[in-house]
C-alpha cells in the first residue's frame, strides 16, 4: 500500500475491458475498485432516492443524469480517507471529471484505446446477469451453460444497446462526451493511452506504468494476471 491516498481511473469505451483493468490493479495494488455500474445497481436494488431515479431513467432508455452518478461517486469518495482508489465508469462526461477533480486528487488515468471492430464484436456477443452485472461474452468467456449465469443460476440477457444494430450507434455516443474528459488528463499530465485488442496483453504494461507510480502488494507476480471478472 502506499503511504499517501493514490487516485486512480481506467477509461475506455462499452466493451473495453476497463472492469477487468480495474479489478486487477485492485488486487495487485490494494486499491479500493468503485465501478459506477455497482453502486447503481446497489441504489436501485435497496430503492434510494438516487436508485429510484436512475431506474426510471433507465427504464425510459435514458442516461442517468450527471449529477446522480456524481453524488453517489464522490459520496462514497468521501467516506474513503485512508484508503487508495481506482474508478470505472467514471468520469463519463466533462461535468463528471470537472466535479472529480474539485473533491479529489487523480494522479494516474489510464485510457483504454481498443479497436473499433473488436469493440463491436465484443458488444455484439455480450450477456450479462442484470442483478449482480456479471458479464458473458460468448466467443471467450461463455457461462458454463448457455443463457445462465455460474453463480445463481438465473438468466442473462441481452441489452438493447448491446445488440448489433445498436453498438456502432453507441460507441460513437462515447467516443464524442470522452473526448474533452480524455483532453482534461491529457492538459493535466496525468493521462497515460494503452492500445490493443486482448486485456491480457495490455495487462503488463499497465501493471509496469503502476509500479512506477506505488508498489505492488506481490511484486513477483509481475507477468501474471490475477483472477478477476469478465470484460466491461
Amino acid at each position: 500500500m502506499a503511504s499517501k491516498i493514490f487516485g486512480a481511473v481506467v477509461l475506455g469505451p462499452p466493451g473495453s475491458g476497463k472492469g477487468t483493468i480495474s479489478q486487477r490493479l485492485a488486487q495487485s495494488f490494494g486499491l479500493q475498485h468503485l465501478s459506477s455500474g455497482d453502486f447503481l445497481r446497489e441504489n436501485m436494488a435497496a430503492d434510494t432516492e438516487a436508485g429510484v431515479l436512475a431506474k426510471k431513467c433507465i427504464e425510459k432508455g435514458h442516461l442517468v443524469p450527471d449529477h446522480v452518478i456524481t453524488r453517489l461517486m464522490l459520496t462514497r469518495l468521501e467516506s474513503m480517507t485512508r484508503h487508495s482508489w481506482v474508478l470505472d465508469g467514471f468520469p463519463r462526461t466533462l461535468a463528471q471529471a470537472n466535479a472529480l477533480n474539485s473533491s479529489c486528487k487523480v494522479d494516474l488515468v489510464v485510457s483504454l484505446n481498443i479497436p473499433f471492430e473488436t469493440l463491436k464484436e465484443r458488444l455484439s456477443t455480450r450477456w450479462i446477469h442484470p442483478a449482480s452485472g456479471r458479464m458473458y461474452n460468448m466467443e471467450f468467456n461463455p457461462p458454463h451453460v448457455e443463457g445462465v449465469d455460474d453463480i445463481t443460476g438465473e438468466p442473462l440477457i441481452q441489452h438493447e444497446d448491446d445488440k448489433p444494430e445498436a453498438v456502432v450507434a453507441r460507441l460513437r455516443h462515447y467516443r464524442d462526451i470522452a473526448k474533452p474528459v480524455i483532453d482534461l488528463y491529457k492538459k493535466k499530465g496525468i493521462l497515460h493511452s494503452v492500445s490493443g485488442t486482448e486485456t491480457d496483453k495490455i495487462w503488463p504494461y499497465i501493471y509496469s506504468l503502476m509500479s512506477t507510480k506505488i508498489p505492488p502488494l506481490h511484486p513477483n507476480e509481475r507477468q501474471s494476471a490475477p483472477r478477476c471478472s469478465r470484460e466491461q
